[in-house]
């Protein structure tokens, strides 16, 4: 080990080294949460089966005191080759040839002594045609504790935005400008004056170093004692040495934190996505629920010629509909509680749609007026009423549950609004139409 790189690991800071059993405690605790939580349906656990198999692999990373380093940044910047100038040797691959690296590849950094510290190569962010590489480099740079972001000139458009894709990510990112070797020293300031302008709020200042991690031949003229010239290439030697100070200074003294704090983030993120994706399964299943429930309520409207009891049996329909949904979402209402629900949802609708239950109520009335005689004319044009009423109910309170109990800011009157505002009646009534004579054809 180099005696400047001895003298650092001797001499830096711990202030952070009683603080970092905490972090990693806390991390690990919230990735067996994630793994051992009983709750999370088997169908969102295989959706998700990548994601917890990352989860495994930041436990074993937290309990073995590894970090990953992923190198990040367009094709051929050099981020194969700045790997290879840290590790010492030739490990991934390199070539004057675009997309070269169409994998993720990472190998042990032995010069690092204090835990395993991996290196990981990563796929060019613009190759051409190489979406899906795109991608995998985003998702190893997310897994990653720390980013060596590696350019080659000044900031262009796409790696503007894919730097501020990963400062998102709240990962510590080190700007490497690889190549330095092919600038004067005042171009090498401008540049860097130029880099730290534009990756300012994302990258810190003393986080943007210069690399010549393999330097091109260059032409040198040499003069002998006789006063004759002689041509010929030459290697400069290959310089990481900022990019392993800056390296050793983070290593030393927020490592471990920064394993705890990527890991708490995989976690959380995680965690939302649990959370989305059993959302959307208890949407699904909502949406088919309400349809039945729907679908009962409109036969039972339908054919009933006695409007009173009408009246009950979509109260208890409602209700019925209401108490089910709320189990579905884990927040089990009683029925004097759906009751007081539905009147909230009413009132809004009535306000909102007078006029469909102006409509329903007309129906009801022509059914008592006849005797029962217009209730072949009536009773399925009601039924349809009632269908589409028991859905926009059915909306509503599926949307109260989903978002815990709770109507938002804007009240029940804005979801109504909301609900009313985006259905398709004329497709629902539609629907209706067809689930109640599909009922009425079984019943028969």
């Amino acid at each position: 080990m180099p005696d400047w790189l001895f003298a650092k690991s001797q001499d830096a800071t711990k202030k952070t080294d009683s603080e970092a059993p905490d972090h990693l405690d806390l991390a690990q605790e919230s990735l067996d949460a994630l793994i051992n939580d009983s709750r999370v349906p088997e169908s969102v656990r295989e959706s998700l089966r990548q994601d917890y198999e990352e989860v495994q692999a930041m436990l074993d990373r937290l309990e073995h005191g590894h970090l990953h380093i992923a190198v990040f940044g367009r094709v051929s910047v050099g981020k194969s080759a700045l790997l290879n100038a840290l590790l010492g040797k030739p490990r991934f691959r390199t070539s004057p040839l675009h997309g070269e690296t169409t994998r993720a590849e990472r190998d042990h950094w032995q010069e690092y002594e204090d835990g395993g510290v991996f290196l990981i190569d990563t796929p060019g962010i613009n190759e051409v045609d190489g979406e899906a590489r795109e991608q995998l480099a985003r998702e190893v740079a997310g897994r990653s504790d720390l980013i060596l972001f590696v350019v080659d000139s000044d900031l262009t458009e796409t790696e503007i935005q894919a730097l501020t894709d990963i400062a998102a990510m709240h990962r510590p990112i080190i700007l490497v400008l690889n190549k330095v070797d092919r600038y004067s020293p005042a171009e090498r300031e401008t540049l860097l004056e130029s880099l730290a302008r534009h990756a300012d709020g994302l990258v810190d200042r003393k986080n943007i170093v210069t690399a010549s991690a393999d330097p091109a031949e260059q032409l040198v003229i040499r003069v002998d004692e006789e006063g004759a010239e002689k041509e010929e290439w030459r290697r400069p030697e290959v310089d990481v040495s900022q990019v392993k100070e800056r390296l050793w200074d983070i290593l030393q003294t927020e490592g471990q934190t920064l394993a705890a704090l990527n890991a708490s983030l995989f976690a959380s993120n995680l965690s939302d996505k649990v959370g989305e994706r059993i959302l959307q399964a208890r949407r699904e299943l909502g949406q088919k629920l309400i349809r039945n429930y729907c679908a009962t309520k409109g036969v039972a409207v339908a054919l009933n010629p006695v409007p009173i009891a009408d009246l009950v049996a979509a109260a208890v329909v409602d209700v019925s509909m209401i108490v089910h949904l709320s189990r579905l979402y884990g927040l089990p209402l009683t029925r004097n509680e759906a009751s007081d629900l539905i009147r909230t949802i009413g009132a809004q609708m009535l306000l909102l749609m007078g006029t469909v239950w102006a409509v329903h109520f007309t129906s009801s009335a022509l059914k008592l007026g006849s005797g029962g005689l217009s209730a072949l004319l009536t009773g399925g044009a009601q039924g349809a009423v009632a269908y589409y009423s028991t859905w926009v109910v059915g909306q509503a309170a599926e949307r109260y549950l989903a978002q815990g109990k709770s109507w938002g800011e804007g009240g029940p009157k804005l979801v109504v609004r909301e609900i009313l505002d985006n259905i398709d009646r004329d497709s629902i009534l539609q629907q209706a139409k067809q689930d109640i004579q599909a009922r009425l054809q079984r019943a028969g």
